[in-house]
């Protein structure tokens, strides 16, 4: 109670007191902070029953105005004189102590509010980028304290600054401390120690001397301050100081791992905070750092810190805690992540399934990861990537899709289908990619299913013997096909095409008068040349690619195809694939190809079976060997070799043999299209319903891949 009176009696007083120079005033208000260290027997009663904080917020008050009054980048001398004493320093000493208790909160929030609201650049000063590096140290050694708000608070507005003069982290690389067993001593290296390696590493920076200091007497408050005290105080408060630090927390006498980057360091620990808001508001203050320029800041942060095990650690642990089992509906509908909104009441969800908290657990901070990687400088991000590949997917996922239960391939295919659709960043993309289907190019032979088994093992999952898998895969490989990586495309289809191996070459007649040197038919147009290969409709996130419509030349024994079939005669050709008395979408209005034609300029996609859709969307790749493979009803086969024509011939020829052995097969196929439809309810089971759906099914696939061939040419024509 007396102390709060006395705090009341002393505003009165100076606010009847007349008002005084700016500098006297800082002056003063600076020494009653020293003086209370002087005077004071209670060092247990709290902060706030002094005037400590009050005084920082009229220093404070003061250098705001005196900046106000003076011109941009002009240093008044009330800051020559923050900078002169080492005020700073000496309220990091305070801060550390926390004495009285409840000073490091205050101490907090004065750097923070000094180097959010002075506007000219302070961090270049030594003594201010040393005290906030040694207060950045403190930040985050304990977790849930009751400074943990400010703590953020001065974190990210140092990251915030940094952001703005992305040459000013220099100042915040320290070097690594030696190691204690080259010296031949188990002693415990102390702080001073670190601090003068780390200054005598800034002095080139600052063009300053900076020659460690030590921690002796006023412990950063110079007895030049205090010119006019008498020589009893001046002891007196050197002797509190010293006393505060010998009874500080243990910093000293820890060794941090990695301590050359304390900024990432601090934030790192943060980031495992039980608040939410400060753990996401340390995320941010990470997503700043990465992203920035400096090559130097980049490598340590990713050499010199524990940033890559955080990310790709706590992946592994977030994904180890899902179910062994999800419903892959549930991995697939779950809504749309983003790693800063990350907030889920089980109660309050009435789409609630088990292990979703989990889930979203862990699609928020892959999603996370995905975003710091996009945002980093790039060798970080390369680096980061890396890491995500070698200890999370290889690590962790890749046991998991092994694996030889049915639940849990469907489980983690689910999964990896998931993460496919959601990453946005090249980089981790370009890891995915190569984690799912191997870094080779060359022709596949049976001896390079070792080489990356996984590649093989999904490709197998394809046509495994539950449907479920088998679709949950295709579903994986045609959203990986629709991602803008080339590789992905090469890996998996155009470097088995590249010879074109599945032609067989019949010399044309020498007689022939068309023949031409070359041995290309006159007027024959090339397929490298051909517009109706170098584009496809807009939709078609690959398109416009330089890579797509490039291949490689053509061989002696295999020359390029002559281009010349005309494109009405592909479209009949898949047309007609099906004969007229297995067909039903006439009967239907709106299912005829004209529908398909419409529509496949957007995406010819609308199938029942998965791998028409995968088929589909390879077709739509404008490369000439996949158009030549997939989409030309003409294309001369070798011995041996199958194409997508010839199959579909096959798959034709054996339907027509078995639908006559179905009675009233018109109508009942007419009753299973208008039930796909919904213009008819459903009814009882019919007979052959999985041959009838087939039927149509291949039937709107035919539809579909002629209405992609039409498009393609005139999309291509189109200028």
């Amino acid at each position: 109670m007396f102390s709060k009176f006395t705090s009341i009696l002393q505003h009165a007083v100076e606010a009847l007191a007349p008002s005084l120079p700016l500098q006297e005033d800082f002056v003063y208000h600076w020494k009653a902070i020293t003086h209370y260290y002087i005077e004071t027997s209670d060092d247990k009663a709290p902060v706030t029953d002094t005037n400590i904080p009050s005084h920082l917020d009229q220093m404070l008050g003061i250098l705001l105005q005196e900046e106000r009054e003076r011109e941009f980048g002009v240093t008044g001398p009330c800051m020559e004189y923050l900078l002169h004493h080492k005020i700073l320093e000496t309220l990091y000493t305070l801060g550390k102590a926390d004495c009285p208790p409840g000073m490091r909160q205050q101490v907090l929030v004065f750097y923070t509010k000094l180097l959010g609201r002075i506007q000219q650049p302070l961090l270049p000063h030594i003594n201010v980028h040393r005290p906030v590096q040694k207060l950045i140290r403190l930040c985050g050694e304990v977790l849930a304290t009751p400074t943990e708000n400010e703590e953020i608070q001065f974190l990210c507005i140092v990251c915030a600054k940094l952001k703005q003069n992305p040459y000013l982290v220099n100042f915040f690389l320290e070097n690594k401390l030696k190691s204690l067993a080259s010296k031949g001593t188990a002693d415990v290296i102390s702080e001073d120690t670190s601090k003068g390696q780390g200054q005598d590493s800034l002095s080139t920076d600052t063009g300053q001397s900076c020659q460690p200091e030590e921690l002796s007497g006023a412990t950063g408050l110079e007895h030049a301050e205090l010119d006019d005290e008498p020589p009893h105080q001046l002891d007196d408060l050197s002797t509190s100081l010293d006393n505060l630090t010998v009874t500080s927390l243990p910093e000293a006498t820890v060794i941090r791992p990695n301590q050359d980057y304390n900024l990432v360091n601090s934030l790192l620990n943060l980031t495992r905070s039980p608040d939410g808001r400060i753990a996401v508001k340390a995320c941010e203050g990470l997503m700043l750092l990465v992203s920035l320029p400096e090559p130097a800041a980049a490598r340590c942060l990713t050499q010199s810190t524990c940033l890559c095990e955080l990310l790709t650690d706590r992946l592994a642990s977030l994904y180890k805690a899902l179910p062994q089992s999800v419903d892959p509906l549930d991995i697939e509908t779950v809504e749309a992540i983003n790693w800063g909104l990350d907030s889920y009441s089980h109660k309050e969800d009435a789409s609630a399934f088990p292990g979703k908290r989990a889930l979203i657990s862990f699609l928020s901070w892959f999603d996370y990861c995905d975003q710091l990687i996009k945002e980093a400088q790039k060798t970080a991000a390369v680096a980061l990537a890396k890491a995500v590949h070698e200890r999370f997917f290889i690590g962790v996922m890749e046991p998991q899709l092994m694996q030889t239960s049915e639940m849990g391939i469907l489980t983690s295919t689910a999964l990896l289908h998931r993460i496919v659709r959601q990453v946005t960043s090249d980089v981790l993309l370009q890891e995915m990619v190569f984690f799912i289907l191997g870094e080779q190019r060359e022709p596949e032979t049976l001896a390079e299913i070792s080489r990356h088994p996984l590649r093989h093992r999904l490709i197998e999952h394809c046509d495994h013997i539950s449907d479920e898998i088998s679709i949950m895969t295709l579903r994986m490989f045609e959203h990986l096909l629709q991602k803008p990586n080339e590789h992905i495309l090469y890996n998996l289809v155009l470097r088995n095409l590249q010879e074109r191996n599945y032609t067989e070459y019949k010399p044309v007649c020498p007689e022939d008068k068309d023949v031409v040197e070359n041995g290309l038919i006159a007027g024959a147009v090339d397929l490298e040349e051909d517009p109706l290969f170098t584009d496809i409709s807009p939709d078609n996130t690959l398109s416009n690619q330089e890579w797509l419509s490039s291949s490689p030349p053509a061989t002696p024994d295999h020359p390029k195809n002559d281009g010349k079939t005309e494109v009405h005669k592909i479209v009949n050709s898949f047309l007609c694939l099906v004969p007229d008395e297995a067909k039903s979408s006439y009967h239907v209005e709106g299912t005829g190809y004209d529908t398909y034609l419409r529509d496949a300029h957007r995406q010819p996609y609308d199938v029942n079976l998965q791998v028409t859709s995968v088929l589909s969307r390879l077709s739509l790749f404008p490369h000439p060997h996949i158009h030549e493979y997939l989409l030309d009803p003409y294309v001369n086969l070798a011995s041996g070799c199958r194409s997508l024509f010839s199959v579909i011939v096959r798959v034709v020829g054996d339907l027509m043999v078995r639908i006559q052995r179905i009675q009233d097969f018109t109508p009942k196929l007419l009753l299973v299209r208008k039930r796909l439809l919904g213009l008819e309810p459903e009814g009882p089971i019919i007979d052959h319903i999985t041959l009838l759906e087939g039927v149509i099914v291949l039937e709107e696939f035919c539809k579909e891949l002629a209405a992609i061939a039409f498009v393609k040419y005139h999309a291509s024509s189109t200028p």
